[in-house]
């Protein structure tokens, strides 16, 4: 870091100048009164970060967020007042006493992850609220490009969190050329959902292949001179195509993945190759561990079998190869990437790198200087806001999953890939319904006991179950459709359709008088029903004047055959991984 960087002129550590405050157990950064300072430095001009545009943001016309001057502020070249010290602080050390740091205190959980947020993007939103005293020059490095409404409007302290995370394949940035197709637009060459829950106990990480077959919708996108344009939609496309294609900003690849998966995203972050280099320096490097001997021409990567520190150019390396790995092919490397995120989440939430203010000060730089984000998080304040929801759960619950796929039957020679249902589907209904895919205590015990035990006992046969069809709140003929399908394919006979309810649900129910609890409990298991859409209440007459339940299809209510229970297991075929082990590359 510059001497500006830093506050002052001369060859003090950035770290020395950090001072524990016993009243908060926190650290705060001290400038001497009795030197003289420059100011922190204040907003440069677009070129005056010296480097490519990150990702999108090229194709997006990305522009910088600059904060206005507050009133009073030192303005650049001004000498800049010392910052100002929390009320009950102590006075600072005598300027000969400053070359010596206190002995930092042990972290405390929670309190200290708020420096850092989470993993990868999670640390690189949470490292900017660590260095909050260079607010605008923090401020100054992020690049921010417009969500065109494709998101939620920003995310909300009182539900779960959707950030989508893009790497770019775009040539950008130092020495980048020379991996080749220099001139290219870029594309969405690595995809990661992220979805932290609702209680900010669990998160899964979702991988989408690149080259898996969707379609693209219509993207309204804002143009570098503010007017705005509809890039038409594709049908049947590379999902990798939704971002940098036909000028397509990552307000698109927001778009495409809420069309896929059903999630609204919060938030986007982009990052290019550069990302990668800057940020596994700042922390001291990634552990990794490899199953064999990997030498990869394509990538660069050339590692011996064993457990290995890489940074820079061979961290790059790493995240880009798939030849050397597993298939070869891009699912492998989507394992190795998994991997590598995982190690790099545990390496910034060790004590070595949260303990460090030397440490923390640098990641705060690469940070905010490695991402492209949406307009909505475009500040260190909104950064530091997010990252301190990021880091509230633990690692060992934050599970890596792969989107089941399979080859692409329309191809003779395999090069693209289709979501293989139902599993799939399955997969991102859990998601959806904020189920975890780690097994933790507090998703355990939202199962109510009450509602588990009205699905176990005897089964009445299908033949003997009597049953009332309403519509409450279903596509147009889903009543007559489910009639059909109990009566000749599940043996329902005694079955009729009712017509509509009076009143719309949102949610599918089946109410049974008392002596009806078997014939229940043989209807939720051909239908899929949970022990929640069960509702013991009264029966009714039917058209043969004997009793009869009511099964009341509500909006959730998807198709004759389709199960409505959210899955409460990960599908056998979902390749998961957690953040909190190490796993070697193979």
């Amino acid at each position: 870091m510059d001497a500006q960087g830093r506050g002052r002129a001369d060859d003090i550590d950035p770290a020395d100048q950090w001072v524990l405050n016993p009243n908060t157990g926190e650290y705060e950064l001290r400038l001497a009164p009795s030197a003289a300072q420059s100011s922190v430095p204040g907003p440069r001009g677009t070129g005056g970060r010296g480097r490519g545009t990150s990702g999108a943001a090229g194709a997006a016309g990305a522009r910088r967020t600059t904060p206005a001057r507050r009133p009073g502020a030192a303005a650049p070249g001004d000498d800049a007042p010392s910052p100002r010290r929390r009320t009950g602080a102590p006075a600072e050390a005598a300027a000969g006493r400053r070359g010596r740091r206190p002995v930092p205190k042990k972290a405390k959980g929670k309190k200290v992850l708020m420096w850092t947020g989470g993993s990868l993007a999670f640390v690189l939103i949470g490292a900017s609220g660590a260095a909050y005293l260079y607010y605008e020059h923090l401020n100054n490095n992020i690049t921010s490009v417009s969500d065109d409404g494709a998101g939620t409007g920003g995310f909300s302290k009182d539900r779960a969190i959707n950030i989508l995370l893009i790497g770019t394949d775009k040539r950008t940035g130092k020495g980048n050329e020379g991996y080749g197709d220099k001139n290219s637009a870029g594309h969405a060459d690595t995809t990661l959902v992220l979805h932290v829950s609702k209680d900010r106990s669990n998160a899964t990480v979702l991988s989408i292949p690149r080259d898996l077959i969707t379609d693209i919708p219509d993207c309204p996108t804002t143009q570098e001179d503010g007017t705005e344009k509809v890039i038409p939609g594709k049908q049947r496309a590379r999902f990798n195509e939704s971002l940098g294609q036909e000028d397509r900003t990552p307000s698109c690849t927001m778009r495409t993945i809420t069309e896929l998966t059903g999630l609204k995203m919060d938030h986007f972050m982009v990052a290019d190759f550069n990302a990668v280099k800057t940020l596994t320096s700042a922390v001291g490097g990634v552990d990794v561990c490899l199953a064999k001997d990997i030498k990869d021409k394509d990538s660069k990567l050339d590692l011996p079998k064993g457990e290995h520190t890489i940074e820079g150019e061979e961290a790059l390396a790493f995240v880009r190869t798939r030849h050397s790995v597993g298939f070869g092919g891009d699912l492998s490397r989507i394992e190795l990437q998994q991997q590598f995120l995982g190690s790099m989440m545990r390496k910034l939430k060790s004590n070595d790198t949260l303990t460090s203010p030397s440490k923390m000060i640098k990641l705060a730089e690469a940070a905010t200087k490695a991402l492209t984000v949406d307009n909505e998080i475009s500040t260190i304040k909104k950064l530091a806001d997010l990252g301190a929801e990021l880091g509230k759960f633990d690692t060992k619950n934050l599970t890596f999953a792969t989107v089941p796929v399979d080859d692409n039957p329309a191809e003779k020679v395999k090069a693209t890939v289709v979501l293989k249902e139902p599993q799939a589907q399955q997969l991102f209904a859990m998601v959806r319904d904020d189920v975890s895919l780690t097994e933790v205590k507090q998703q355990k015990k939202k199962e109510k006991a009450a509602e588990a035990a009205r699905l176990k006992g005897s089964k009445a046969p299908a033949s003997e179950v009597r049953v009332r069809i309403l519509n409450g709140g279903a596509v147009a003929g889903s009543a007559q459709e489910t009639l059909s399908w109990l009566q000749v394919q599940e043996g329902v006979t005694k079955s009729e359709n009712a017509g509509n309810a009076e009143q719309p649900l949102a949610r599918t129910t089946l109410e049974y008088g008392p002596d009806e609890a078997d014939q229940a409990r043989r209807l939720a298991e051909i239908m899929g029903l949970s022990g929640a859409a069960l509702k013991p209440g009264k029966s009714v007459t039917n058209s043969q004047g004997v009793p009869a339940m009511t099964l009341t299809l509500g909006k959730d209510f998807e198709g004759a055959g389709v199960p409505l229970t959210t899955p409460a297991k990960v599908p056998e075929d979902v390749q998961k991984a957690t953040a909190d082990k190490v796993e070697c590359a193979k």
